[in-house]
């Protein structure tokens, strides 16, 4: 294979080629990342030495001494920790620093000047690329990375409108119908919802996929089991003690996330509610806490640690040119059943008439 002349400088589009292997799995190569397999690494290396492939000195610079910001608002969550657990991971086999960063506040959140500074200073520091966990991103922040060329991806955003964002997440809607279905299959009819902020995007797309399955089902959910609030234990526990009170109550909660559910049935403890006698519970996200409550609540499962090396291997490749075959990308859910659903109690037990 003969080596090219100065004028005809390979690239590392010509080494993928060659080797028969994507770009981005090249540029892998390239960067020492250690999630290729020993004989893809062997060829690709192979291949820039028969051609006299060498990285530009701009690539060579990028390449050292990299790191990504991760933007989040809260680290305290099982969902959080899950999640930063996937980020870490990659980025260290990526060789790459990982710094955590609190969303920046005003004034750079509104002022397109100071967000760019900001930014500045992040990639003067070293930064390549930007992910943002469960946060609304700041235009200004966006428009600073774009202009500065500093990739920019989300995982599970609030808002999803921002098209410019390569987003990662999970299908929701299936799982929130899959949940759903689950309860229906089990007999019952009076099915509960209670969600996370009105204004993100993952909880509304739960809620939907949970008004399909009833839709299909001929289920018309009553409004007066229908919440909406936030994303926490607490909120799980007030709703659920409120609509647990209710002289017909519902035979089963469909809960936004584990948390919520978790606070129903602490709720339902306090009310000597038995479940799964009397009620069935589901949760979204299949946190490690799934196993420890009682009884076992049965959750969709998201990947949330996927999600999170999907987000490294993602922005370290746009860092490198190579654009995402989509700018929204979204990983399976299943639902893992455990002790917290059961059938729905008959008419004549202690429990609603179903």
């Amino acid at each position: 294979m003969p080596r090219r002349g100065r004028s005809e400088r390979a690239t590392l589009a010509d080494v993928a080629r060659l080797a028969g292997v994507s770009p981005t799995t090249a540029s892998k190569v390239l960067n020492g990342r250690g999630d290729v397999g020993p004989k893809t690494r062997e060829l690709v290396l192979g291949v820039m030495a028969e051609i006299g492939y060498r990285p530009t000195t701009a690539r060579h610079e990028r390449t050292r001494n990299r790191a990504l910001v991760t933007l989040l608002d809260f680290v305290e969550s099982r969902y959080a920790g899950t999640v930063l657990q996937g980020i870490l991971v990659a980025a260290t086999s990526a060789r790459a620093e990982l710094l955590l960063r609190l969303p920046p506040g005003e004034p750079i959140t509104s002022n397109r000047t100071a967000a760019r500074a900001w930014m500045e200073e992040q990639k003067a520091s070293g930064v390549v690329g930007v992910i943002a966990l469960a946060v609304a991103v700041p235009d200004a922040v966006l428009h600073a990375a774009e202009d500065l060329e500093v990739p920019a991806v989300t995982i599970d955003p609030i808002d999803t409108t921002e098209s410019r964002v390569v987003s990662i997440g999970a299908t929701n809607w299936a799982g929130g119908r899959s949940a759903a279905e689950h309860v229906i299959r089990l007999g019952h009819r009076r099915i509960a919802w209670i969600g996370g902020p009105p204004g993100s995007a993952p909880s509304v797309e739960r809620f939907h996929g949970y008004q399909a399955a009833l839709d299909s089902a001929g289920l018309t959910p009553d409004r007066a089991l229908v919440r909406h609030e936030a994303f926490s234990v607490e909120a799980g526990l007030r709703h659920g003690r409120d609509i647990l009170s209710l002289g017909e109550r519902p035979t089963a909660v469909v809960a936004g996330n584990d948390e919520i559910a978790v606070g129903v049935l602490a709720a339902a403890k306090e009310l000597h509610i038995a479940v799964p006698g009397e009620l069935s519970v589901t949760g979204f996200d299949d946190t490690p806490q799934t196993e420890w409550t009682t009884p076992r609540l049965t959750s969709v499962r998201q990947p949330l640690a996927g999600m999170g090396r999907m987000a490294v291997e993602t922005v370290l490749g746009m860092a490198d040119g190579v654009q995402p075959a989509s700018r929204h990308l979204q990983l399976a859910t299943t639902l893992s059943v455990r002790d917290s659903t059961g059938p729905a109690p008959r008419p004549d037990s202690p429990g609603p008439s179903s």
